[in-house]
Parts: C-alpha cells; sequence; structure tokens
C-alpha cells in the first residue's frame, strides 16, 4: 500500500448520498485492511447525514491512512451554519457516537466549508501471520468491548436501508414494560420528522407492507405530516417472542413490495439474536447499578435525622437520576398532604415549581401509586401561569409514603413534554418512596422525641435567673451531645426564702424520664421546704426520705444546697451543706482558691442519714463556684480536668471577673479541655459579692 494514501468522493446534498457515502467508505477501508470498519461505516453515516440535514450543501468525504490510524473526514460547504454538539435537541444523538467509537475527533473551520473528523485504529503496512500467544498473553488480554444496544440498532438501520433503498428507517425494541421505543433511525428525515413520528408504543406487529400508509397501525397523521406515503415492517423474533420492530419507510407511494418484505425480514432476523442479547445484558448492568444507587441511598438516608434535610436528600436522590423534578407532601392537620419540598433539575424553575405547588388544591394521599392526577389550580384560584408545563411537562407520577401502617404524604415526581417512565424506573422510584417513608418518619418522631426533651428539661430549670440586690449571679447548663434528646441528670436553681436566697446544683444518677422524676421531686421539694423555713439539714433529710419511699423506681441524688444572705456592710453570709456532691470553691479577689475536702452522703441510699452544714463570710469581691462532676471529670485520654487542682487553677485565674465571665470561661475551658463530644452533663453556678 502506498504511504499514507489518500481517497476523496463527493456527494450530492440528498437521501441516497448518506448509503453512497457509508460504501464508499467502507470499500476504501477494507482495501486497507482496516478492522474497524462497521465503526467508520456507522460514523460516516452519522456525520454525512448531520451534514446534509444542517447545511444542505454537496459533501466531500475524505480518508486517509496515517501510521497506525485512519483518519475520515466529511466536509461542507455552509461555513455559516454550526456543527450541532452532543446531545443538541435538534441534531438528536449524532455526535453521540464520536465519543464512543472513534479514538479521537473535532470539527475544523476553513475558507468556505467546514470539516468534521474522526480517526479509528489503523493499520501500517501489510499483515502478518502473528507468532502464537503464551497463556501468560491469553489471560492478560482484556475481553474485547461489546457493541451497545444503540450501536447495534444504528448497523441494523443502515444495513436496512442499503438493502431496500428507503428514505429512512426505523428500529424500534420493546422495553422491559414491552411497549416499543425508537432506538435508531438510519438516511435523512423528512423536514420535521423527529422521533414523534407515532411509533413509540405501537404494537410489536408483523410482516407487512403498506402502500399509501392504507392499513397502518401507526399514527398516520404524524406520518404524513412527516412526508412518509408507504411503509414496510418486519419483527425481531427471538424463541417466538417479538422482541422489536424494523421499518423502512418512503416518500414515494407504493414503494415497496413483497419481495422487500422478505429482504427486510432476513435483516431482522440476522440481527434479532444480537439486539436481544445486548438489550439483557445492559438491562441486567443497569439493574446492578440501580441496586447500588439503592444501597447508597439507604446508607445517606440513614445518616440524618433531621426531617427537612431527609426530604432534600430524596429529592437530590431522585433528580435528575430519575425524573426532572421532584416534590415531596406531608400529611398535615385533618388529613391533607400539603406540599413540603421540591426540587428540580434546572435549579432556576425550583421557584417556579414551588409557586405551582402551592396551587394544588388540597387532598389526602393515594393509596396506590398511579399517574398524578392533581396538577391543577385549586377552586377558586386564578390558573396555572401559561408557563407551567414548562416547568413540570406533563409526565408525573406519584407514590404514597407509607411508614408503620400509616400514611405520611406523598413523593410526586415529572418529566419534560413527552417523557416516558419505564416500569423498572417506576418500580425502583416505588421502592426508593418506601425507604424514604421511612427515614423521614424516623427523622419526624426523633425531632417530636427532642423537642418532648428539650420542653422537659426547661420545666426542670429555673426560668430566669433572679436579680438579688448585693449579688452577682450566673449559671450555666449544658447537655451531654449537645443536641442529645434524652434528658439530662444535672440541675440548678435559685429561689427567695424572705430576706435570704437559696440556691442548689444537683446531679441526678443516670439520664432520661427516670433521672427527670427524681430532678423535679428535688426542685419542687427544695423550693417548698425553703419556703416553710426548714433549715437546709432538714431540707435534705427530707428530701433524702421522699427519694427514698420512690423505691426501686428512684435514682441516687448528690446535691449542694445553701443560702445567702446580704448583710448590713456590704459581705454576705453563706451557709450550705453537701450530700455526695462535690463542695463549692470560694475565691477572693487576690485569686486565692478555698474549698472544703469532705462531703456528707448522697440522698436516696441511707434512711438515716444526717447533714452538715458549713457558714463562711464572705467580703465584696469574693465569689461560691458550684458545680457537677460534668466539669471535673471531663476527660482527655487518661487525664481529667479536675486533675492536680486544674478546676482551681482555671478558677484562680478569673479573679476580679464579674459572675458571668467566669461562668463563661470555665465552660470554654471545660469544652476546650478535649475534642471528643462530652458524655456528662455540666452545671455551674456562680455568686459573687457585689462591690
Amino acid at each position: 500500500m502506498e504511504k499514507n494514501p489518500k481517497r476523496y468522493a463527493t456527494f450530492p446534498p440528498e437521501v441516497a448520498s448518506v448509503a453512497a457515502a457509508r460504501r464508499f467508505v467502507g470499500e476504501t477501508l477494507r482495501n486497507w485492511g482496516v478492522d474497524e470498519v462497521d465503526d467508520a461505516m456507522l460514523l460516516t453515516s452519522e456525520l454525512v447525514t448531520n451534514a446534509i440535514v444542517h447545511a444542505g450543501t454537496e459533501v466531500e468525504v475524505v480518508c486517509e491512512a496515517l501510521p497506525g490510524q485512519v483518519r475520515v473526514e466529511v466536509h461542507d460547504r455552509h461555513q455559516a451554519r454550526r456543527i450541532p454538539i452532543p446531545g443538541d435537541q435538534v441534531s438528536g444523538r449524532g455526535l453521540l457516537f464520536p465519543e464512543t467509537l472513534a479514538t479521537s475527533w473535532g470539527v475544523t473551520y476553513g475558507q468556505g466549508e467546514k470539516q468534521v473528523w474522526f480517526t479509528i485504529p489503523g493499520t501500517s503496512g501489510e499483515k502478518q501471520a502473528p507468532p502464537p500467544p503464551s497463556y501468560e498473553e491469553i489471560i492478560a488480554t482484556p475481553r474485547p468491548s461489546r457493541p451497545t444496544v444503540d450501536q447495534l440498532a444504528h448497523r441494523t438501520a443502515q444495513t436496512a436501508q442499503d438493502a431496500l433503498g428507503a428514505d429512512c428507517v426505523y428500529v424500534l425494541l420493546t422495553e422491559d414494560d414491552a411497549e416499543l421505543v425508537l432506538k435508531a433511525t438510519s438516511g435523512v428525515r423528512p423536514e420535521g420528522a423527529a422521533l414523534e413520528l407515532g411509533l413509540e408504543g405501537a404494537p410489536v406487529g408483523g410482516r407487512g407492507v403498506y402502500a399509501d400508509l392504507g392499513g397502518s397501525p401507526y399514527n398516520l397523521p404524524a406520518l404524513q405530516a412527516a412526508g412518509i406515503r408507504s411503509l414496510v415492517t418486519a419483527p425481531f423474533v427471538v424463541d417466538g417472542r417479538g422482541v422489536g420492530l424494523l421499518i423502512a419507510a418512503s416518500r414515494d407511494a407504493a414503494h415497496f413490495n413483497e419481495e422487500d418484505v422478505e429482504h427486510l425480514q432476513q435483516v431482522a432476523d440476522r440481527q434479532a439474536p444480537s439486539l436481544e442479547r445486548a438489550r439483557l445484558m445492559e438491562l441486567e448492568r443497569a439493574r446492578r447499578g440501580w441496586l447500588g444507587f439503592l444501597a447508597e441511598a439507604s446508607s445517606l438516608l440513614a445518616g440524618t435525622l433531621d426531617q427537612q434535610m431527609t426530604m432534600a436528600l430524596v429529592a437530590q436522590l431522585i433528580v435528575p437520576r430519575l425524573a426532572t423534578w421532584c416534590a415531596l407532601f406531608t400529611v398535615r392537620d385533618g388529613g391533607m398532604a400539603l406540599p413540603a419540598y421540591a426540587w428540580h433539575a434546572d435549579e432556576t424553575m425550583v421557584a417556579d415549581l414551588r409557586t405551582m405547588l402551592d396551587m394544588v388544591p388540597q387532598a389526602p394521599p393515594p393509596a396506590e401509586p398511579g399517574p398524578w392526577e392533581g396538577f391543577g389550580p385549586a377552586p377558586g384560584q386564578s390558573p396555572m401561569p401559561a408557563t407551567a408545563h414548562r416547568v413540570t411537562g406533563d409526565v408525573a407520577h406519584v407514590f404514597p409514603l407509607l411508614a408503620r401502617g400509616r400514611s405520611i404524604g406523598m413523593l410526586v415526581v415529572g418529566g419534560p413534554k413527552g417523557a416516558r417512565f419505564t416500569r423498572d424506573m417506576l418500580e425502583l422510584t416505588e421502592d426508593l418512596a418506601g425507604r424514604a417513608a421511612l427515614a423521614i418518619d424516623n427523622a419526624r418522631l426523633y425531632e417530636e422525641q427532642a423537642d418532648m426533651s428539650r420542653t422537659l428539661q426547661r420545666s426542670l430549670l429555673p426560668p430566669d435567673i433572679p436579680v438579688i440586690p448585693g449579688l452577682d449571679l450566673a449559671a450555666v447548663y449544658e447537655p451531654a451531645g449537645g443536641e442529645s434528646s434524652e434528658v439530662g441528670g444535672d440541675f440548678y436553681d435559685v429561689f427567695n426564702v424572705g430576706s435570704r436566697w437559696r440556691f442548689a446544683i444537683g446531679d441526678v444518677c443516670g439520664t432520661g424520664p427516670e433521672a427527670a422524676s427524681v430532678t423535679g421531686l428535688a426542685r419542687h421539694t427544695l423550693r417548698i421546704l425553703g419556703r416553710e423555713d426548714y433549715s437546709i439539714p432538714d431540707v435534705l433529710q427530707r428530701l433524702n426520705a421522699l427519694i427514698l419511699e420512690e423505691g426501686p423506681r428512684a435514682r441516687f441524688l448528690t446535691l449542694l444546697h445553701g443560702e445567702v444572705e446580704p448583710l448590713p456592710d456590704g459581705s454576705a453570709r453563706v451557709t450550705y451543706a453537701t450530700a455526695g456532691h462535690p463542695p463549692p470553691l470560694l475565691l477572693s479577689p487576690a485569686g486565692t482558691v478555698d474549698g472544703d475536702a469532705e462531703s456528707d452522703l448522697m440522698l436516696g441510699v441511707f434512711p438515716g442519714a444526717e447533714f452538715s452544714v458549713r457558714t463562711v463570710t464572705l467580703q465584696p469581691g469574693h465569689l461560691v463556684l458550684g458545680f457537677t462532676d460534668g466539669v471535673t471529670e471531663r476527660r482527655n485520654g487518661d487525664r481529667l480536668l479536675g486533675d492536680d487542682q486544674g478546676l482551681e487553677r482555671i478558677l484562680a485565674a478569673c479573679a476580679g471577673l464579674g459572675a458571668g465571665a467566669v461562668a463563661a470561661r470555665i465552660s470554654r475551658a471545660v469544652r476546650a479541655f478535649s475534642t471528643e463530644p462530652s458524655h456528662d452533663d455540666m452545671a455551674l453556678i456562680v455568686l459573687r459579692i457585689a462591690e
């Protein structure tokens, strides 16, 4: 073969040129010993079709043999026309094929012309018989990639067009729901003959010739409007079952005869097994992918207990994988489904989608999945805007959200005008709706429980910190985990008893409802007995008896309970007792920290427990710090914050600060001591004698 040979051919802008260009490329490449002839012919057919349809000029095809590859160029003379890009809504699938079949491709503009080119593997010289491969080479050689359904369908269409001289050939295959779907065309479709020819959803049917479209089972007005005058059909049959339909079309009446039926059936019979095998393999790969998708979706949904976040995840899992837009409705009072979240593949349309969903009449969610009939304005409302279908399309399906045997809402998915949801897609969405319903209900239950816990926790703490003449007062409470739904066991209180003020800070063993019941009992008992003028030891003894009377359901309680009495000279007398609780720390303005080393028995253990009191007089600038063990037992590895008088050192550095500043600095130090989340509640109370 001559070095870098080139072959040229020019074709007029007419239907027959597509097949002629394909034959030219096929014959040229076979003469050069090229293996990938079928791929090159398929690409040539698509590029010549695009050139004739979009440029309308004569087309020149150039084949050039290069070292190790072949380059094919398709030139047209209409420089002003742009070449359609992959996915272009005007051109359909045309240039998607170079992306998958060619080793490289591109578009080049020149003076007065434009060319689209591609390269495929070629041959560098005369072929020689290769030596037999070794075992290692055999097992290391990758298996050749199998052609896709689309590639096989396009080759089938081209073969049929060459055999019958048709203007256009359509290949329709059954999807998993047994409906026909257009997979490929060959030839230049008549003006306006896009994919809406009334062929999708048509019966598989049998062989036949339809002159002037008489007796055709297809959408005649659409075909006639596209310029089609006659058809010949042949089914794809595998194991006695129709799996598709091959249709050749002509703009001439009575173009086909019975001999054409035989030729078309031969093409269909040869290609049917390969098409069905490729379809089933792609379906199996898709199903495996959907299983992975469902597993990923379940994992994501299980990772949040925020209801709004869960709905957002559901919508963004569905869009754009399964639908163009998605809306979730939740059941509110009266059993009506109201829109709660919406998402659209085009983010600029999300606001319009939400506006239109708000106009939908309220109705109970359906009991079964199906087409959604509810899109429309409620009675008395203005009609939907004229652009509504631009946002929502005209295809939508609804799926009930069922969790724990009851309806909690519905999921609606939609696609653009003419969109089609296959049975696989609908079944997958229904499966996802079931998982989403359970995740949304779990998030709802968690939020309700967390809200109840927060409400109960607030009821166990004083509504506010009182203003006490002569005293600067601050308190801090932080539950373990920050957002835990469990009610904590720590509490504090400050209340008036005549001219004096009682304070308390306690820690109930454990968390949850049982701990909350002891906390409520302790807090109200302290207030009632204190205002009856019982002494601090008497209050602790009676509270101890009440807890013991609760029996096994009661929890142990550690408690610091004291009293502050402002004195005329500006000082204050502080009397306190500790029941198994860390004693308070006393801070002087000079930074000296003092505190007791011992504590009496905790409450709820021994019936005859007795409690002693300590009384100190504090001058202006002194303060008392009460705290729970969530402060001193904050852990960082093997170290505790309270080790080696760690809290005392932090407090000593707070000399001269107000009560609020002291409380804030200590709580910050506790949080900063470890990066791990705290597993215990923390409570602080600071009483400072005003200067």
